[in-house]
């Protein structure tokens, strides 16, 4: 163990380096083009085998054969995201985002430098027990990149390598102190499914409204009647957000325009409570606008199930936090979160277990949430993230 933790040690330098340098070069879902390159040349400089052009063309598998019974061993995947956020970056750091209106204020660049110098721990260690499978994947914010590497066949063997056996996952989270980290068996985070709602009225001019329909009245009419499915419909004990979070309508101030649009998320962890939460919201919606005289519609896009943690797979990650980080620094997550991850995917294909690393530094009351324009990754937390993705990798 310390030979592995003076190896973390010895590349931390090159992993700060190469974070802060994606950091400074966001790039948008299925549009990493840079962040896939470095990827390819960080794997190929430590003689990683891998496969590119997956999942719209940015995505990448590496390879590591184990060295201990190869042909008996098991395979264990290890997965990172790349993309960043449409937000202006307000950290005030010097490798700031230089891609206007682009910046990771999620974290990304954070695990794909976990995933990276954890390539190049493990590919240093002369006895690996398992194979591992490095998963690289594009567009986890609302792309579902996740599911088209799963689709394409990622964690079957058929790409590269052989057949995964589980995989695990892991998340900055600042609501937790840089070397802890929580974790919680079954719903760790939420179903999130996109809403479009179309609002068609009547234009008129502003100072006549008695001769158009205000598609703007009734998006407002809407966006207060959603809240009451979670307030009046669904069963206070379980848990929904309906959260709009863009409205575009009109081109001027004294102008009623004919459309209004409507664009939300909708996060649910049971399945009964998404079909109803559906059902509601498409009753909602245009029995408001036929009742006001206008039309609607609504198009339910995007949906990532419930990232659900595999009791064996997570029980397996707490045996190896506890024992390389001591037990007072392993949580248990006492609720799920509603926030969305396209993890979920995988872990319908194979035993999963997606834990949260902590980011807040030690001894500071609070830190900048995630997808905010003062968010900046934590570099103190790239040790313990490196330290238990190989150790993970390399568990029997």
């Amino acid at each position: 163990m310390a030979g592995q933790r003076e190896i973390i040690q010895e590349v931390l330098p090159q992993a700060i380096a190469i974070r802060h340098d994606l950091h400074a070069h966001p790039e948008l879902g299925y549009k990493e083009v840079r962040t896939s390159q470095i990827v390819q040349k960080r794997l190929a400089d430590l003689g990683v085998s891998f496969e590119r052009g997956l999942a719209g063309g940015t995505g990448v598998l590496g390879w590591l054969p184990a060295t201990i019974d190869p042909n008996n061993a098991k395979t264990v995947a290890l997965r990172a995201d790349m993309d960043a956020l449409p937000i202006v970056e307000n950290t005030g750091v010097d490798y700031c985002s230089v891609n206007p209106g682009v910046m990771h204020a999620c974290g990304h660049d954070g695990h794909t430098t976990i995933l990276l110098t954890s390539a190049e721990v493990l590919s240093r260690q002369s006895e690996r027990p398992n194979n591992v499978l490095f998963v690289f994947q594009p567009a986890e914010e609302g792309g579902a990149g996740g599911d088209r590497l799963c689709k394409e066949g990622a964690l079957k063997g058929t790409i590269i390598g052989k057949p995964v056996d589980k995989i695990f996952g892991l998340h900055g989270f600042p609501g937790a102190e840089v070397g802890h980290v929580t974790v919680r068996n079954g719903p760790m985070l939420a179903a999130a499914t996109e809403m479009e709602i179309r609002i068609q009225g009547k234009g008129s001019h502003a100072a006549y409204p008695h001769f158009g329909i205000d598609p703007i009245v009734v998006a407002a009419h809407i966006v207060t009647a959603l809240q009451t499915i979670p307030s009046r419909t669904v069963n206070p004990l379980d848990s929904i957000v309906i959260t709009i979070g863009k409205i575009l309508a009109g081109v001027a101030h004294n102008v009623i325009p004919d459309t209004a649009f409507l664009h939300g998320t909708l996060r649910t962890l049971k399945t009964e409570v998404d079909d109803l939460a559906k059902r509601r919201i498409q009753e909602v919606v245009t029995g408001i606008a036929s009742a006001m005289g206008a039309t609607a519609t609504v198009e339910f896009v995007g949906a990532y199930p419930v990232t659900f943690n595999d009791p064996g797979a997570t029980d397996e990650f707490r045996s190896v936090a506890q024992r390389v980080l001591g037990s007072s620094f392993l949580h248990e997550e006492p609720h799920p979160s509603m926030g969305g991850e396209d993890f979920s995917f995988y872990g319908k294909e194979v035993p999963a277990s997606f834990f949260f690393l902590g980011l807040r530094p030690r001894g500071q009351a609070s830190y900048a949430n995630l997808h905010a324009p003062d968010f900046n990754f934590n570099d103190d937390a790239i040790p313990t993230g490196v330290l238990l993705m190989t150790e993970l990798a390399l568990a029997k």
